[in-house]
């Protein structure tokens, strides 16, 4: 018989009823260091007073009016978001997925608008995840997602990771651009190689396409920047965000400048609930903490005692840890032992934890984690891998 609740999901047999900050409290009221942060998505930690305020206030207001309307927020948001970044204009969305499937409607209207509807492809790379939608497993695609659900979508082209004479072997008179993460996150946190994207923005300037970049889940200070493509020094024509622009209330948003926005008229791309007034009182708080003075700074610290603490795991137990990977407070740890088992001794340490392919464990804490939480952190990480190196030597 079928479960109520439509089985795609191994869950945990944890049910947590309250959060503070980087905890998590079940219903025996059991505390767990969470450094899975909903994966990646609870930035600012659980019931942030500021976003706790924000939602309070407005659900006490307007919760709906759909898109038919003006709405405040959407307009004070989108203008914070673009004063930050490269963007001219944004469209906001439920989800990550969902900001995906409108950037690769706009690069494809883009040259649609141009005279150019036969460019419509896109190139991706071995190893990505875009969503769900199949769209989105059609540009990522893994083999995993794509079974039993029909042909692939077409327009998708995948090439090695960070391979650049593979993108340039790879474009023809079809392709409209180029979608990649900023870092790869589901695939294990790799990081892409020191000046890919610059030598992408090349590329695409030289032939015409549009460099359209995933921040789904290294955006909106996760990596210490506002966002990750800053470090590259470029302009990309369209990102994609979520996860931490609602920091745990569904969100996300389609950045683009104006010239890859120019075939997005009236009709050609909507959303029922995107950015109602619920949705963008608490992403405005959410940016009025992250883009405030010292936020971002105080996360490239943190990120860095983090990174010399992991770095001492990896010295001390060569034999469970492999590689430390990342940057600000997306990192990864590639195992020598069993990822999903090392999750679950972590768990049994109250320490929460999400797992990647290749073997890796991603550690995505809120971005207001201290030194005292990095601390009890590398506590129950160290006690980890001692029990493991323990087992190695008592062979």
């Amino acid at each position: 018989m079928i479960p109520p609740l439509l089985p795609t999901y191994n869950r945990v047999d944890l049910s947590f009823v309250r959060g503070e900050g980087p905890y998590l409290f079940d219903e025996a009221g059991t505390k767990y260091l969470d450094f899975g942060a909903g994966i990646a998505v609870c930035a600012l930690g659980h019931a942030h007073p500021h976003l706790i305020s924000a939602l309070r206030s407005q659900a006490d207001k307007l919760w709906h009016t759909s898109n038919l309307y003006r709405i405040p927020g959407q307009e004070k948001f989108a203008q914070r978001l673009i004063e930050n970044s490269f963007a001219d204009t944004v469209f906001f969305t439920n989800s990550g997925t969902e900001a995906i499937e409108c950037a690769i409607k706009m690069a494809r209207r883009y040259h649609y608008a141009n005279g150019a509807p036969e460019r419509f492809r896109l190139i991706t790379f071995e190893g990505a995840f875009h969503g769900r939608s199949l769209a989105a497993i059609g540009a990522g695609g893994a083999a995993k997602y794509l079974e039993g659900f029909g042909p692939k979508v077409d327009g998708f082209d995948q090439v090695p990771f960070g391979d650049p004479q593979a993108v340039v072997n790879a474009i023809g008179p079809e392709t409209a651009g180029i979608l990649i993460e900023s870092i790869q996150g589901e695939v294990g946190v790799r990081v892409l190689p020191q000046g890919f994207l610059k030598r992408l923005r090349e590329i695409c300037d030289a032939n015409g396409l549009l460099l359209i970049l995933d921040e789904v889940q290294c955006g909106m200070g996760r990596t210490g920047h506002m966002f990750a493509y800053e470090e590259e020094n470029i302009s990309p024509d369209i990102v994609a965000v979520a996860k931490g622009i609602g920091g745990g209330f569904p969100l996300g948003a389609c950045l683009a400048n104006e010239n890859a926005a120019k075939g997005m008229t009236p009709g050609s791309h909507g959303s029922t609930y995107g950015g109602n007034p619920l949705a963008m009182a608490v992403g405005n708080a959410v940016f009025d903490i992250v883009s405030a003075p010292g936020f971002l700074e105080r996360v490239r610290m943190v990120s860095s005692h983090f990174q010399q603490h992991l770095a001492m795991l990896l010295s001390e137990y060569p034999h469970v840890v492999g590689e430390v990977r990342g940057r600000g407070l997306m990192l990864g740890l590639k195992l020598n032992v069993p990822a999903a088992s090392f999750i679950a001794s972590l768990r049994e340490k109250k320490m929460l934890v999400v797992g990647a392919t290749e073997n890796v464990v991603r550690l995505v804490p809120p971005l207001i984690v201290d030194e005292s939480h990095l601390r009890e952190a590398v506590d129950a990480l160290s006690a980890t891998c001692a029990g493991y190196e323990a087992e190695r030597k008592a062979k």
